[in-house]
């Protein structure tokens, strides 16, 4: 096990860190049989924790304030709003960590003392992509702040609400070998290591498939894992996202036909009639599920499924509903990318005959 982080038992980031390893992995995997449980479905078919090395994470949200003329950067502390000060991260990736300190020297000059607000950071290939969330407006004195700012930190793109304070380059990401160019806010899987995971296992329970729906598609996560093999429809509401998936796909030689698709799958899933023309589907909806979508894959004729979730209470809820529908789930693999959190993710499949 790790060291304990110097902030553990005052941030809120981390709550297991004090636990054995086995003991650790034991708890997560416990949190999918319990919700597997509460729906009358049985704990067989679940593998022990995948979990991510320490220090892997590419996306978080600083919180920022000015104190007495102190600039704090980190997170919550635990059941506060008070932030921690971060001298020291387990999680993130060095280079995410590595922002902290050139974040207090900007905010220090630009901050007025009481402000405060959050940074999404993301870590992507090229350099980082920063959005802001505060009270502040928008000027040229503030762009001019961070213009300079930005190349000194390696910072490709930085964002006010929805306003572009600095874009030295658009944020680009691998998945696969598709290179992403990134909206700003795009979904990502929180760790490499854990994308990678989840894309194998998906494409392993899919095998063979000739035609498969990706629902919830974002960026093109599972679309890129799959498409080298099979042709793939990728269905996402969000514009930027689908936008970007479908501009890599078209840019990148060697991939089965991808089509695209903006629909809201909450409000109008997929039927089961459209689902017929195809041979598998790989959903990973949002932490609240796919409860409608997983109606209308019932009542189809699908066979495959591989369901990628956040969430292993709406998973497991979805999960009684295919399988009273004939389904029968197969391997269910908690992965652990939120490390020393109460979060844990999974993938799974389904077959029916």
């Amino acid at each position: 096990m790790n060291a304990l982080c110097n902030h553990f038992g005052i941030c809120g980031g981390c709550t297991y860190q004090d636990i054995p390893d086995e003991a650790y992995r034991a708890l997560k995997r416990d949190a999918v049989v319990r919700a597997l449980a509460k729906q009358g479905l049985s704990d067989a078919g679940i593998s022990d924790t995948a979990e991510v090395a320490p220090k892997s994470r590419r996306r978080c949200v600083f919180k920022i304030a000015k104190r007495n003329g102190a600039i704090l950067v980190g997170f919550h502390s635990r059941a506060s709003h008070d932030i921690v000060d971060m001298r020291e991260c387990q999680v993130l990736t060095p280079g995410l960590f590595g922002l902290v300190e050139p974040l207090r020297a900007i905010m220090g000059q630009v901050l007025n003392d009481g402000e405060a607000g959050e940074i999404h950071a993301t870590e992507a290939d090229n350099g980082f992509d920063m959005a802001l969330r505060w009270k502040r407006k928008p000027s040229p004195a503030l762009t001019s702040h961070f213009a300079q700012w930005a190349q000194r930190a390696g910072v490709v793109r930085v964002l006010s609400g929805n306003n572009i304070l600095v874009e030295l380059a658009q944020p680009r990401l691998k998945i696969g070998v598709v290179d992403v160019a990134l909206p700003s806010g795009a979904f990502l899987q929180p760790t490499r290591e854990g994308e990678i995971l989840m894309q194998k296992q998906v494409a392993e329970m899919l095998a063979g498939a000739k035609s498969i729906a990706d629902l919830f598609a974002g960026c093109g996560t599972f679309t890129f894992a799959l498409a080298p093999k099979a042709k793939v429809h990728a269905v996402e509401f969000e514009a930027p996202m689908l936008k970007a998936l479908s501009d890599a796909a078209r840019a990148t030689p060697g991939l089965k036909p991808v089509t695209t698709e903006k629909r809201d799958l909450f409000k109008i899933p997929l039927s089961a009639r459209e689902l017929n023309v195809f041979d598998a589907v790989v959903l990973d909806p949002p932490r609240t599920g796919a409860a409608a979508q997983v109606a209308q894959i019932a009542s189809s004729k699908l066979r495959r499924l591989a369901y990628v979730s956040c969430s292993a209470e709406s998973f497991a809820r979805d999960a009684r509903a295919l399988t009273d529908a004939g389904f029968q789930m197969g391997n269910v693999i908690p992965v652990d990318q939120f490390l020393w959190s109460e979060h844990i993710e999974l993938v799974a499949s389904f077959t029916r005959c």
